[in-house]
């Protein structure tokens, strides 16, 4: 009973045994069918991707066919284009030589000339033509950078104008005292004029005293000698004491206030125009043109006026500023000494400034800025334009009638001096001279070297603030009578 028992029970396993083996292989057999199913599906969409990417190389091909189609098309056509260009060129190289061998066998023919004597006489005609023409280019080139030249010139003169704010007038050295009342005449005159004489001997200034009420005049050809003097007098006059040893001990304290004044009016020019390390001696003499006018305008704001011209010029050239302003500043130095020195104030200060330190480029720029000397430096070139402008602009000088009138006059005669020439009109106060020529004597190109030589005499006998512009008219009528 027992081995039955244990046998039912080993069938039972058995069983299940075999059971769990179905089982699991049938689940395997799902597992391999699905994923098969996933492995047909995935190869699939592979295969229409990869059909896909196909397709797009293929339009890509086509399209690129179809550009290269195009392009080849292109270069056929340009290729066909140069091609006629070139038949062009050739059949006009021939057309050329042909035409050159007609006329030199024209030439030949009329002329009775050889085939050398005709290319020789080719040549010279070409030649003819080819200055001709180079004349006219150059003139125009030359027209061309005169006007860009003038526009950026006065583009940065206009510049530096503009930031320089200035008076229209400038002082002038004082040469009229007025007294406080009639009666003081009498005192600074003296017993039997012994003051005016005393006044006279100490300070080399000439006394004038007239019928004008409550006036004395000081007359002196030394700006210098003449301030002193006043100062002398005024202090006099303020004190009421005046008898020759006062006049003396005034006068010479009245020497120390001027040169005081001088050292300081020097010093404030240059702290003006920011400049710095200059010698004593420059800083007092410089001082001194306050004391001194030219046309009116007053020679230390002419020099400060300028430096800041030419400092602001300077600047918008990209040129260091520093020795320009100081060159502009010392350019007129020389007008303090030529009443000691012999020459011309350009040349006194040059030799002046030499002797006192100044570097060789400031020296040059004084020594050439009325054009006695070449410039050679940028810093002559701004200082010589920073002295025109200063000179040149409205209220800055005064001219006498008789000096005008004179001008104007030996500007016509230099024009009318010239062959050809009909008539001379000086217009705009002297700033140009407009020259009428005759036609049939004077050519376009005979009018520019007139106009041209007409500037370079006015320029080299002429003394002018600004410019003179000269201009030649040449106008050709023909005229005719209907009858």
């Amino acid at each position: 009973m027992r081995i039955a028992v244990s046998a039912g029970s080993a069938a039972s396993l058995l069983v299940a045994v075999l059971l769990v083996v179905l089982t699991a292989a049938w689940l395997s057999a799902r597992r391999f069918r699905v994923a098969g199913r996933r492995a047909v599906a995935e190869a699939e969409r592979t295969r229409r991707q990869a059909e896909q990417q196909a397709d797009r190389l293929r339009a890509e091909l086509d399209r690129r066919e179809e550009w290269l189609a195009g392009e080849l098309d292109r270069l056929r056509g340009r290729e066909a284009e140069l091609a006629e260009r070139s038949a062009a060129l050739a059949r006009a190289r021939e057309e050329a030589e042909e035409l050159v061998r007609r006329r030199a066998a024209a030439l030949e023919r009329t002329a009775g000339l050889s085939p050398e004597q005709a290319r020789a006489e080719l040549v010279r005609a070409a030649e003819s033509e080819a200055r001709r023409e180079a004349a006219v280019t150059v003139r125009e080139i030359e027209r061309a950078a005169r006007e860009e030249g003038e526009q950026r010139a006065r583009g940065i003169v206009a510049g530096a104008i503009q930031r320089l704010a200035a008076e229209q007038t400038a002082e002038t050295a004082v040469s009229v005292f007025r007294l406080p009342n009639e009666e003081m005449k009498g005192r600074v005159i003296g017993r039997e004029g012994r003051n005016i004489r005393a006044f006279e001997a100490v300070t080399g200034v000439n006394l004038i005293i007239d019928d004008t009420p409550a006036v004395v005049r000081l007359s002196c050809f030394d700006p210098v000698r003449r301030e002193t003097a006043r100062l002398t007098l005024e202090q006099l006059v303020e004190d009421g004491r005046i008898h020759p040893l006062r006049i003396e001990h005034v006068h010479e304290r009245s020497q120390a206030e001027v040169e005081r004044r001088c050292v300081r009016a020097g010093e404030d020019a240059l702290l003006a125009v920011r400049v710095s390390g200059m010698d004593p001696e420059l800083v007092r003499t410089l001082g001194t043109l306050r004391y001194r006018a030219s046309y009116g305008q007053n020679v230390l704001g002419h020099l400060v006026e300028s430096a800041h011209l030419a400092g602001m010029m300077a600047a918008e050239l990209g040129v260091d500023p520093e020795p320009v302003r100081r060159a502009a500043l010392l350019h007129d130095i020389g007008k303090a000494l030529t009443h000691e020195v012999e020459g011309s104030h350009a040349a006194v200060g040059a030799d002046f400034a030499r002797r006192h330190g100044e570097s060789a480029d400031v020296v040059h720029a004084i020594a050439a800025h009325h054009g006695e000397v070449a410039p050679r430096t940028v810093e002559a070139v701004l200082t010589q334009a920073a002295d025109a402008c200063s000179g040149g602009r409205p209220g800055a000088r005064k001219e006498s009638l008789e000096t005008y009138v004179r001008r104007l006059e030996r500007l016509e005669e230099i024009a009318r001096a010239h062959d050809g020439v009909a008539n001379v009109y000086a217009m705009q106060a002297g700033r140009e001279v407009r020259v009428m020529v005759r036609p049939e004597v004077v050519d376009d190109l005979g009018a520019q070297v007139i106009a041209r030589e007409v500037a370079k005499q006015v320029a080299e006998e002429l003394t002018y603030p600004g410019q003179i512009r000269v201009t030649v008219v040449r106008e050709s009528r023909a005229t005719e009578v209907a009858r």
